[in-house]
């Protein structure tokens, strides 16, 4: 047994070539020469005149959103790729063109985001503000789609940010006001998976931006307070600034120190939070110190609460225990000798530059190295990119809310009734919540969870029901050839939860099971043409003589004893009639061009004899061109039969001499003269059976004029024989019906009776 999914450290001897696994295409953009001016100078013409549904000038668009991925280190190629996106929905094939003019990976990173663009502004589109704050359900499926869109191209990730930004920045500075919906998911959907990737450079414009639309009066009564006693705050605050930094330095730590920008919706969100007057918010005075490493920052923490009284409960060391998304700095709050409180926030240069920019300070995998992603450790281009995505699964999980929130959305099958895990390739899986490794192991692909033999969970081996959790990596063990096991299916086992994977299971078992009936029948079948000398016959012509479509439909039946061999074994060997020879030779000799024959009724002529009453007999209902044969009734002139009719056979057994030949009127049906025909259909019972079959016939234009149902439960769910006697012209005509019948869903066999 091996493994055949490829490991956090790639694939090893053990694993082989074969080892394979989905996995994101999130690779870094090639860089080519002049990338960013060429992609710029192939999207002008097609969107230089172009403008959004928001007014704004699409190139200027995508020159702003190109310069804010610059500012928050997003690369060139990055940067090239904003064009090309935009150049998308006007091009007639553009993955086809763009791939041309700049490869594969910028075209798959360009089809990518302009797909999400579509699905977002869609369900903006479909939804007010009110769904969106009274029912988190109007959202749901938007951040679902998003997520999976950013955890096949991760890049994506940061030209939707950037280009949200701008179009906040547009609303401002043209001084209109955004849609409501797009306000609300910038401030609680966007926003907050900036804060997760520690972009907080984009997190605090954009929450300041959306908040200024939501609730316009409170944004501008923050700004007028704040404004108010600014020149006398920033007087304080610069002396303050100044003598704090050289006070340091004097004392032998190195540090810079900077004042900090005010976001009125972090102050708004504190004053709500814990009822406080603006006066009290301390992020209204705050300052930075940037110290050269971790020792200093503890040192000049040290300092800075001996020289000022510290503010007790408000001191959190994330150096020591950095934030879930990486961010790293020492928090505190002090007061001055005039009991004016003051946020001091102490980091290194590093720690601030992820604040600032977080994953975008080190986007590139295959350039993060030991840097890793957010203060965690990275030893390889996967641990970098495993990272970033727990972040993303983090943010989804984040939107749940709180406790009580979380507790309704379950009732309604939110967030909390499925849960993403992620591929040794690190692409993300989605399952319902309680899904196993077998679970997963059918989601990625049905042939890996038939042969999934074990599992590993971040690298440790458990047992295959282990309940997974969300964000957690899993390496599926498989052998190279074999089937699922019984026990899956016990739910008392707890093996497997989602529903696609029972049915594949059941499936496996079920095909094993046909297999075994089939190969049963076939045996049986055989055997029987040997002993009749009939090993030269077709099985499939065996079969449609039976009324059967293939040769394995028929074994099917025999193996599962719904089909007596006597049945073939009739057919094969029909009884022959006790009529003399003579007899038979009169029913069957070739019809005499000058034998004296009369038109009887029904258009079947009587030969050799007069105008005789004549009625087409009821047990096997003969139509044009059936080869038929007389019987002379006591009383009621001639019963027309076809030659195969069995009733015919036994009343010809005991009255020989009754017998007359007969014959159709003539090769064509007379005008309007139509026949009454029996046709017998088996199917799969199933909803809607009788309707489509009559609608086959309305179809067909042939008249249904009575119909028999009669359905039985058994081990394939259920059969359904029906008898529908139809009015035909021909029956040639009938059978070209009957092969359009036997194509319905769920329709075994249809012939005539």
């Amino acid at each position: 047994m091996k493994s055949n999914v490829v490991g956090p450290g790639g694939p090893t001897a053990s694993q082989g070539a074969n080892a394979s696994i989905v996995t994101a295409t999130a690779d870094s953009l090639p860089d080519q020469p002049h990338a960013l001016a060429r992609a710029r100078a192939f999207a002008e013409p097609l969107i230089a005149s172009e403008t959004h549904d928001t007014g704004e000038n699409i190139l200027a668009h995508a020159d702003a959103v190109a310069a804010i991925l610059k500012t928050i280190g997003g690369s060139e190629a990055m940067q090239a790729a904003t064009y090309l996106v935009y150049a998308c929905q006007h091009l007639t094939k553009p993955q086809e063109v763009i791939t041309k003019a700049f490869g594969a990976n910028y075209a798959a990173l360009a089809m990518e985001t302009t797909k999400l663009v579509q699905v977002q502004r869609q369900a903006r589109s479909a939804n007010a503000k009110a769904q969106l704050l009274d029912d988190p359900a109007a959202q749901t499926e938007n951040v679902r789609k998003m997520l999976l869109a950013f955890s096949r191209d991760l890049r994506v990730v940061m030209l939707r940010l950037a280009s949200r930004l701008q179009t906040l920045r547009h609303y401002a500075a043209t001084r209109q006001t955004a849609p409501l919906p797009l306000a609300y998911e910038s401030l609680h959907v966007f926003a907050p998976l900036a804060n997760r990737l520690g972009i907080w450079q984009i997190k605090w414009e954009m929450e300041d931006l959306a908040f200024r639309f939501l609730e316009p009066e409170t944004y501008k009564q923050t700004a007028r307070l704040l404004d108010e006693k600014r020149v006398e705050r920033e007087g304080f605050m610069e002396t303050l600034r100044a003598q704090l930094e050289r006070e340091l330095n004097q004392n032998g730590i190195a540090a810079l120190v900077q004042g900090r920008p005010k976001h009125i919706y972090s102050i708004v969100k504190k004053m709500r939070g814990k009822s406080l007057d603006f006066e009290q918010v301390f992020d209204i005075r705050a300052l930075r110190v940037i110290a050269a490493d971790v020792k200093g920052c503890y040192a000049a923490l040290g300092y800075v609460h001996s020289r000022f009284t510290p503010v007790d409960g408000e001191f959190d060391d994330y150096i020591a225990k950095p934030k879930s998304n990486g961010y790293q700095s020492l928090h505190t709050v002090v007061r001055d000798e005039a009991g004016r409180a003051v946020e001091i926030q102490v980091r290194t240069q590093a720690m601030h530059d992820h604040a600032e920019h977080g994953v975008a300070a080190h986007w590139a995998y295959k350039e993060a190295g030991t840097k890793g992603y957010g203060g965690v450790s990275a030893s390889s281009e996967y641990d970098a990119k495993i990272a970033v995505l727990r972040q993303l699964l983090a943010w989804e999980r984040d939107l749940s809310g709180p406790a009580a929130q979380r507790a309704r959305d379950a009732k309604q099958g939110l967030f909390e009734d499925r849960i993403y895990v992620l591929t040794p390739d690190a692409a993300i899986v989605e399952l319902p919540q309680g899904a196993t490794t077998v679970d997963f192991a059918y989601s990625v692909h049905t042939s890996l969870g038939h042969r999934c033999r074990g599992a590993r969970i971040d690298g440790v081996m458990v047992p295959l029901n282990t309940p997974l959790q969300n964000g957690q990596t899993v390496e599926v063990i498989t052998v190279k050839e074999g089937g699922p096991s019984r026990d899956w299916l016990n739910p008392e086992l707890g093996f497997l939860s989602s529903h696609r994977a029972k049915s594949k299971v059941r499936a496996w078992f079920n095909a094993l099971a046909m297999e075994q009936t089939v190969a049963r029948g076939r045996e049986a079948v055989e055997k029987l043409l040997q002993r009749e000398g009939k090993t030269a016959m077709k099985l499939d012509d065996l079969a449609v003589q039976l009324g059967f479509k293939a040769a394995d439909d028929l074994f099917e039946v025999v193996g599962k004893d719904e089909l007596s061999l006597r049945t073939i074994e009739n057919m094969l060997r029909p009884p022959e009639p006790a009529l003399s020879q003579d007899d038979y030779v009169l029913a069957k000799k070739a019809r005499s061009p000058n034998s004296n024959a009369k038109k009887a009724a029904g258009g079947v002529l009587v030969v050799g004899m007069g105008s005789l009453l004549t009625q087409l007999a009821k047990c096997c209902k003969p139509a044009p061109p059936d080869e038929i044969l007389g019987f002379v009734t006591k009383g009621k002139g001639v019963s027309i039969h076809r030659s195969d009719c069995s009733n015919f056979r036994n009343m010809a057994s005991g009255s020989p001499d009754r017998l007359i030949e007969v014959q159709w009127n003539s090769p064509k049906t007379p005008d309007g003269a139509v026949y009454p025909v029996d046709v017998a259909v088996e199917a799969a019972d199933r909803q809607g059976l009788l309707r489509d079959i009559s609608e086959v016939f309305a179809k067909e234009k042939m008249n249904v004029i009575g119909v028999q149902t009669q359905s039985v439960k058994d081990n394939r769910g259920g059969t359904a024989w029906m008898t529908f006697t139809v009015e035909v012209a021909q029956s040639g005509r009938l059978n070209q019906v009957l092969a359009i019948v036997a194509e319905v869903p769920g329709v075994r066999s249809a012939r005539r009776r």
